[in-house]
């Protein structure tokens, strides 16, 4: 659905290891860091997600209102996302990983090292009626 996010940081080798170990949750693999530019990234399925380090060379900052969601394929993969980020210094935010009242969204929230809000999103298929 899109082709690429950035999100900035204020310490690549933290923002590696917090994300590294997201990504590996449910199947994905380690960023690549460009030291060099200031870049860390992920690929997956034809998208790019990116941390940088901000060009202008002020402090990066999040975006007020903002969250990027990840579709994950199953609900355990999402715990494992969850406690992930928890164990490799994210912290959780909103309610606890689970399903939503009166929805078929299996949900969680994080927010990274450096306060990005990340939500991770499996919705279940609607039973027939």
């Amino acid at each position: 659905m899109y082709n690429h996010i950035f999100v900035g940081s204020n310490d690549l080798a933290r923002a590696k290891t917090f994300y590294d170990a997201i990504f590996a949750a449910w199947g994905g693999k380690p960023g690549n860091l460009d030291a060099e530019r200031g870049r860390l990234v992920y690929r997956h399925n034809g998208a790019a997600f990116m941390v940088c380090t901000p060009i202008n060379g002020e402090p990066a900052t999040v975006a007020n209102g903002g969250t990027i969601g990840f579709r994950i394929p199953e609900t355990a993969q999402i715990d494992a996302w969850h406690a992930a980020g928890v164990a490799h210094g994210g912290t959780t935010c909103e309610d606890p990983p689970g399903l939503r009242a009166g929805s078929n969204m299996y949900l969680a929230y994080l927010r990274d090292p450096d306060g990005n809000k990340l939500c991770a999103i499996h919705v279940a298929p609607k039973p027939e009626a």
